[in-house]
């Protein structure tokens, strides 16, 4: 809106420039007259309603300034811009001089600049265009907050280690009863799959090591096994079944998941031959008949037994003295005889006698019997001999009558 020209007498230098001491001192003697002292007071009225219209201006220029710098520092926060709104206290007046600041003249003054701070409403009130915002403003602007962003991802990644280090024991002991506790979990699905599932039922039987025993007869007798899952088979009806075949001496049951069950089994082995009437029993140390035999077996010599029993202690001795011979001399052996536990004998083949004792040191005693047997072989082949080793710290070979 175009200011409106202000009619009255412009004025004049002495109103911008303060008066010297002389000027003073002339003004102060000269007597006033009445025609002066009121063109006086009209052109200093003037003179004043003009300054406060320049003054209120000023200000209002000076606000509308500030406001774009204020602008230009929220998003350039620089050094460069600095604050160039002018103190309140002193506002430039029109004519360059400092508009003094309160008093009664000033609130005055200010009653009448109210059509000119109307007049300049317009202009303070425009919107400030960026364009006059310094060069390279924009780009300070991104980095800066470029910069923010990379400081707050820095800020987030430092908190996160800080808090991974500060819970890495309580990680750890949770981690630690994690596993402990799926180690629980599994065993005991384990367990209980096996137990009760029927995926580990007994579903084959095998049977390993039989000689003389029927392999078809021992796995129906375990056949009720069958469906059962193997940690829960009845192994005491196991025992039972297999007592039934007297030629087994021992077993071992081994579990094969997820079906089949392994029986390995130690048939019992005869040492000697027993007469039962026109047959002959062979017989095992524990006084077992494992098989009969029309015929007496070359490699098995006869115990004589009179009158003792299968199983009796004289018979056992006998037995543990055919065992404790090494193979050399056991295959010369065609008799044993023992009327006592501690009287036993052994006869060979050339027709030479052995006389053992007692059960006692038969390891020993079959070591000195092998090397009597082996020397007097060496020195008088042929010749029929008594081998004495019931004292295994002196072996006697005599003459047989």
């Amino acid at each position: 809106m175009p200011r409106l020209p202000f009619r009255g007498r412009p004025a004049d230098d002495r109103e911008a420039r303060p008066a010297s001491a002389d000027e003073a001192t002339v003004v102060e003697t000269a007597e006033p007259t009445p025609d002066t002292t009121a063109g006086t007071d009209a052109s200093g009225s003037s003179r004043d309603r003009v300054g406060t219209l320049a003054g209120a201006a000023g200000r209002r220029v000076g606000a509308g300034f500030g406001a774009v710098a204020d602008r230009l520092r929220e998003y350039t926060p620089d050094e460069d811009h600095r604050d160039s709104r002018p103190d309140a206290g002193n506002a430039p007046r029109g004519d360059g001089a400092r508009r003094p600041s309160g008093g009664a003249a000033g609130s005055a003054r200010d009653q009448d600049a109210t059509v000119t701070d109307v007049l300049d409403a317009g202009s303070a009130s425009r919107p400030v265009h960026h364009d006059d915002a310094p060069i390279g403003a924009g780009v300070r602007a991104a980095e800066t907050a470029r910069e923010a962003r990379v400081a707050k991802r820095r800020r987030r990644l430092l908190e996160r280690a800080e808090v991974r280090r500060f819970t890495r024991r309580s990680r750890h002991r949770r981690a630690a009863w994690i596993t402990a506790a799926g180690i629980v979990l599994v065993l005991g699905v384990s367990i209980l799959v096996a137990v009760f599932s029927p995926l580990m039922a007994l579903q084959t039987i095998e049977v390993k090591g039989t000689n003389r025993v029927d392999e078809t007869a021992l796995r129906q007798a375990l056949s009720d096994q069958v469906g059962t899952p193997l940690a829960r088979l009845d192994f005491d009806a196991i025992k039972q079944d297999i007592a039934g075949f007297p030629l087994i001496e021992s077993y071992v049951t081994e579990e094969a998941p997820p079906h089949t069950l392994v029986v390995t089994v130690t048939e019992r082995t005869p040492v000697v031959a027993v007469k039962s009437g026109s047959s002959f029993d062979l017989v095992d140390p524990a006084g077992i008949v494992v098989q009969s035999s029309p015929k007496r077996p070359a490699t098995m010599p006869l115990a004589d037994i009179a009158r003792a029993r299968l199983g009796s202690s004289s018979f056992r001795t006998m037995t543990e003295v055919v065992l404790a011979l090494p193979s050399t001399v056991r295959s010369q052996v065609t008799r044993v005889a023992g009327s006592t536990a501690d009287d036993v004998t052994l006869t060979l083949k050339d027709g030479s006698t052995v006389v053992w004792g007692s059960p006692d040191d038969s390891d020993t005693k079959a070591a000195l019997l092998a090397a009597l047997v082996k020397d007097h072989a060496a020195r008088n082949p042929g010749v029929v001999v008594e081998y004495d080793v019931s004292a295994p710290d002196n072996g006697v070979i005599r003459a047989k009558d």
